[in-house]
């Protein structure tokens, strides 16, 4: 693994994104002590932001699901409900994260061959984006699918949890594709 050049993400090459402007983490002040970012001088605004992710599973899960469902109960409206709720707890579970005013959660999760497939879309009108918002809504619904399934699928995996896109703020407008 080779160590990211500045101005790029870490992580596997064909994952590397440019910083958008950004030389430095705005979480930490000079010395280097985490710090929540002053937003009160910043505009506000429209933003979005898309979030997805997978949680790998069993053929038979994926035949439950597709049919009688899972012995615990309706595992995807479970999801759904606790991934919209995830969103707007998130500044209660990530710590510098600021508490804004979500204006709306739309969480969809599908059963593909091998996984159940979660993409959240977060709206708000305020001071800073809600990427972080999407991403918890997407980890959460993921957990609570493992929650619903583990007793047919120990061996459930989360994986892609990954912001798609962003419109809004400062930084403009950012997709993945």
């Amino acid at each position: 693994m080779t160590t990211p050049s500045r101005g790029e993400t870490p992580g596997p090459a064909e994952h590397r994104v440019p910083a958008a402007g950004q030389d430095r983490l705005t979480h930490l002040d000079d010395a280097g002590a985490a710090r929540m970012v002053d937003v009160s001088g910043k505009d506000v605004t429209a933003r979005t932001a898309h979030a997805s992710g997978r949680v790998v599973v069993s053929p038979r899960v994926v035949e439950l699901l597709r049919g009688q469902g899972v012995p615990k109960g309706d595992a995807l409206a479970t999801a759904r409900i606790a991934g919209i709720m995830g969103a707007k707890r998130t500044p209660d579970l990530i710590p510098l994260c600021h508490p804004l005013s979500v204006s709306g959660v739309k969480l969809d999760l599908s059963v593909a061959d091998d996984a159940v497939e979660i993409t959240a879309a977060v709206r708000t009108t305020d001071r800073t984006g809600v990427e972080m918002e999407a991403l918890t809504a997407v980890t959460v619904a993921a957990l609570t699918v493992i929650d619903m399934v583990k007793a047919v699928d120990k061996g459930a995996v989360i994986t892609d949890v990954r912001v798609e896109e962003k419109t809004g703020g400062k930084s403009g407008d950012w997709s993945r594709a």
